[in-house]
């Protein structure tokens, strides 16, 4: 089984690449999924938060209240870090769970997307990396209009990334989502075809 990683910017429409995936039969791994996983109520990860950062960032549900955590983090580099170490970990180990049960099913390939696989530096992990790209530009249109985010905090985000390029440097496979839906999809099925009979072949040598 080939384990791709599917990453890009926020904003770039890693979803919509994610989804299409899906609709072909491939599973996918969502980091973002685990990354709620590793801190849902009452979870260790949770508990870890809450003694170094307060109360103040959980809801009167027993969530996490991530809007109050980001304000925390983004404004001070060494709490971000904090968190990084905290949940990176936790992730990564909840991640490879899955991915050896999926191994276990014989499919051909499996998507894990990714957002921050280059931050965290995890290229190696992956037979094949996939990033989906889209100009800053289209990024910053896109935050401002989906999260309500004020252009100082849209900026912010965009700089704790990878830039555009780091990213394209480390790809095998480049999917532009700056166009219309279709178009990302034609280049999703296009990759899945390709992936498939990759597979195929590695097996039947």
């Amino acid at each position: 089984m080939q384990l791709v990683g599917l990453t890009g910017g926020i904003a770039s429409g890693k979803s919509l690449v994610s989804s299409s995936f899906e609709q072909l039969g491939v599973p996918v791994i969502d980091a973002d999924l685990l990354a709620r996983e590793v801190v849902s109520p009452g979870s260790p990860g949770l508990q870890t938060l809450a003694r170094h950062f307060g109360p103040g960032i959980i809801t009167a549900d027993g969530e996490l209240n991530r809007a109050a955590l980001r304000h925390i983090v983004f404004a001070d580099p060494a709490e971000r870090a904090f968190l990084d170490d905290t949940l990176h970990p936790l992730i990564r180990q909840l991640s490879e769970q899955r991915i050896q049960a999926l191994a276990q099913q014989a499919h051909p390939y499996v998507i894990y997307a990714m957002p921050l696989l280059l931050e965290t530096a995890q290229q190696k992990r992956f037979d094949r990396i996939v990033v989906v790209d889209v100009p800053e530009s289209v990024q910053m249109a896109r935050l401002l209009a989906r999260d309500g985010s004020s252009e100082s905090e849209a900026r912010a985000i965009l700089a704790s990334q990878a830039t555009r390029e780091e990213r394209l440097a480390i790809a095998d496979d480049v999917i532009d989502n700056a166009g219309s839906i279709e178009e990302t999809r034609q280049q999703v099925a296009a990759l899945h075809k390709r992936y498939g009979a990759t597979a195929s072949g590695s097996s039947s040598a």
